[in-house]
Parts: structure tokens; C-alpha cells; sequence
């Protein structure tokens, strides 16, 4: 094998690990809404929700994060370090989406819930969409809020 190809090859599986590991201390749940099924990486404390999906460059289908918090409030998302396009849906204590957002790469635009939400679930871009999901959607699956 050409020695620049086997380079090209072990560099691209680190980069592959590393976007596993990226992610494997977080618990995983398994979510629905309207028949389809989301596997979520749960962050459910303040460093863990800083974080997020930075610094990450792909995600496996159907894959995504679920962002757990202690109490329904307005929440904003910005997409700094992130280099995936985003679509977040911010999901009420009733599992009720209350709106749908597309974020784009490192861009530091504040995302707000149109209300009070407890959870918001960040998926690759268009993946609510390809799918029919819209605000007034119900996820199931959802897990009791985050502890203080």
C-alpha cells in the first residue's frame, strides 16, 4: 500500500475514534417522536451542557444529544466550536416540542425556545424535518430533570 494512502487511512480512523470517544463517558437513552427513534447522549449538568456536541465533526444517524435541565425556563443555544449544522428542538415538561431551530457551524446567533422548555435535543440539520417532526410533537422517553 503507498505509504501517503496508509497515513491518509490511520488518520481518518483516529478522527473516527475520536468522535466516539468524543462522547463515550454520557449515558444514552433512547427517544421518540412520531414513530421515530432517537439514540440521545444525555448531559445533564452545567459543564456537560457548556460542552455539548463542540468540537465534534459528525454524527451517526439518528444520533443525537438530549439536553436535561433542572427547571422549564427559556433556553439559548449558540453554535461556538461546533462543527456539525444543527437542528434543535426545544421540548417542554410535558415532552411537548415547542419549536424547531437550524443552527449553522460556529455561529454564535442565540437560539431561544419560543417558551418555557426542560429539554432541548440537538440532531444533525434537516433530520427533524425529513422526518415530518414539528412543534406540537411529543417525545417520549424523556428522562426526570436534571437534579440540582
Amino acid at each position: 500500500m503507498n505509504k501517503h494512502i496508509l497515513v491518509g487511512v490511520v488518520a481518518s480512523s483516529l478522527l473516527a475514534v475520536g468522535a466516539l470517544a468524543a462522547g463515550a463517558d454520557l449515558p444514552v437513552t433512547t427517544l421518540t417522536v412520531n414513530g421515530q427513534r432517537i439514540l440521545a447522549e444525555v448531559v445533564s449538568t452545567p459543564e456537560q451542557r457548556a460542552k455539548g456536541l463542540m468540537n465534534r465533526f459528525s454524527l451517526q444517524p439518528d444520533h443525537g444529544m438530549l439536553f436535561v435541565f433542572e427547571d422549564p425556563q427559556p433556553l439559548g443555544f449558540w453554535m461556538k466550536n461546533t462543527y456539525i449544522p444543527l437542528s434543535i428542538a426545544f421540548v417542554d415538561v410535558n415532552g411537548r416540542i415547542v419549536n424547531i431551530e437550524d443552527m449553522k457551524p460556529h455561529d454564535e446567533t442565540r437560539h431561544q425556545s419560543r417558551g418555557f422548555a426542560l429539554y432541548a435535543i440537538e440532531m444533525k440539520q434537516g433530520w427533524f424535518a425529513a422526518r415530518g417532526v414539528k412543534a406540537g410533537d411529543v417525545v417520549h422517553g424523556l428522562p426526570a430533570p436534571a437534579k440540582r
